[in-house]
């Protein structure tokens, strides 16, 4: 069974498996010891930390390891904006960090901190110049990752950290997605990662922080990890992160390679196979693995179970599979269509057989799942006496943009269709649809039967 889900978490590597069963016998005893199990247990945390920091790199002390990747950027947002809390209190994020960031601004700001999101364009990436406007003399901290988890798109980190030196600005980046594939480009202060996305085993991440950082670690601390991630060392799984980190990097370059060309080949060929759909995230500047498309007309939630029925594991930043039934905040930041959305990440040695057989079993699952819904087909609907209004409250993605698809075969050139809807995703599916149609859409008000009101003009 194709498993194309290795943005969420990569198969274990072979490496690691070998250097953690290994380490489960040589690496049990506590590194802080001075006798022989301990200096031996110390001889393999020294040389994981090196190997990591070689290839994070930064100088093995400026590098510690923590429980999980989001312990390490909570750790480290927390520790910078403490160490320089006299400068000022603003947290400067783009605003499709992953969730991890987010949740430790809503904390900052909790505490009475603020938090500026800078936006970003339909590509998903931040333009450096509006993120240097962000910054000001009172900002303590800047976050921005080096590559987004759900759509690919890498970050201009280069552009952004010069930015970030000249306002004398920390800049910690999240490196979760990238890192295995290369080197994060120089300028940033402090950097995060977690070992389950490079195919080392869940549960270990880690932090660096460059001399000279200004970081005063909160909470509780002891003598592990310089006091910045307190707690006994998981040596076996550090010494397995670290082992395979370093081989997925040797074989990063070939499989880099090997990968894009898949990835070409869906983004190519999906648009072609299936109609109504939007392919997003930046064509060029992306992660080699990894392409998310957004199917109009379809339940998000039903088409991921389709799919795996089929044999394919992938993911969604869709609302229809959210229990909150918000659209993904990097869809909603992007603009794009966010109703049936699918992210495919391959993982290393992926065929391109794989890839061809999920390409002949797509475009089947969506037509499936259209039929299901009640998608519009060629004919319009009866044009209705009076104005032409959508009750699609109460109904769920992606209902409300089916429904206007039907009843918009009988609106006159010039005329508007009103859609009421209480779906959070209406806010992007419509204007979205309006789009991918060529139509006007004219804006949003609210809507005196509840919810929200969304005007759209036929202009063609």
């Amino acid at each position: 069974m194709p498993y194309f889900d290795t943005a969420s978490a990569a198969p274990l590597h072979p490496v690691a498996r070998q250097a953690l069963l290994a380490s489960l016998d040589e690496g049990w005893a506590d590194p802080a010891r001075l006798h022989r199990e301990g200096r031996r247990a110390r001889m393999l945390l020294d040389a994981a930390r090196e190997a990591a920091a070689e290839a994070v790199g930064c100088r093995p002390d400026e590098l510690v390891f923590t429980p999980s990747g989001t312990r390490a950027v909570h750790a480290g947002i927390s520790g910078a904006l403490a160490g320089r809390r006299r400068v000022g209190d603003r947290l400067v994020v783009s605003a499709v960090e992953h969730s991890c960031v987010l949740h430790a601004g809503e904390a900052h700001t909790a505490a009475g901190g603020s938090v500026t999101e800078v936006p970003v364009g339909r590509s998903g990436a931040v333009e450096p110049e509006v993120f240097a406007a962000a910054l000001d003399a009172r900002t303590a901290l800047a976050c921005l990752q080096s590559a987004n988890h759900e759509v690919g798109t890498e970050q201009p980190v280069a552009e952004v950290a010069a930015a970030c030196r000249a306002a004398g600005v920390p800049l910690l980046v999240d490196a979760a997605q990238s890192l295995g594939w290369g080197l994060v480009p120089e300028g940033w202060s402090l950097l995060a990662a977690s070992a389950h996305k490079w195919g080392g085993p869940p549960g270990v991440g880690l932090l660096a922080v460059r001399k000279g950082v200004r970081f005063a670690p909160q909470g509780p601390a002891d003598e592990r990890e310089s006091g910045r991630a307190p707690g006994f060392e998981n040596l076996p799984a550090i010494v397995a992160a670290a082992a395979s980190l370093r081989a997925v990097r040797a074989e990063a370059a070939a499989e880099a390679a090997r990968l894009r060309a898949l990835v070409d080949r869906i983004r190519a060929r999906v648009p072609e196979l299936v109609p109504d759909v939007e392919v997003v995230g930046d064509p060029v500047r992306r992660l080699p693995h990894l392409v998310t498309f957004s199917c109009l007309y379809v339940d998000g939630e039903t088409l991921l179970h389709e799919l795996d029925r089929e044999g394919f594991s992938v993911s969604s930043g869709s609302s229809c599979t959210s229990s909150t039934l918000t659209p993904s905040h990097v869809l909603r930041a992007m603009g794009v269509l966010s109703e049936g959305n699918v992210r495919v990440s391959l993982p290393p040695g992926t065929s391109g057989e794989d890839v061809d057989r999920f390409l002949a079993v797509l475009p089947g699952v969506v037509a499936s799942v259209r039929d299901r819904l009640g998608a519009p087909g060629a004919g319009a609907a009866p044009a209705p006496a009076g104005p032409l209004v959508v009750d699609a409250l109460g109904k769920r993605c992606p209902i409300p943009v089916i429904e206007l698809a039907k009843m918009f075969g009988s609106v006159p050139v010039g005329g508007t269709v009103t859609v009421l809807s209480d779906d959070e995703a209406a806010r992007l599916d419509i204007p979205a649809w309006c789009e991918m149609r060529g139509q006007e859409y004219v804006g949003e008000e609210p809507s005196p039967k509840g919810g929200t009101a969304y005007v759209v003009r036929r202009v063609s």
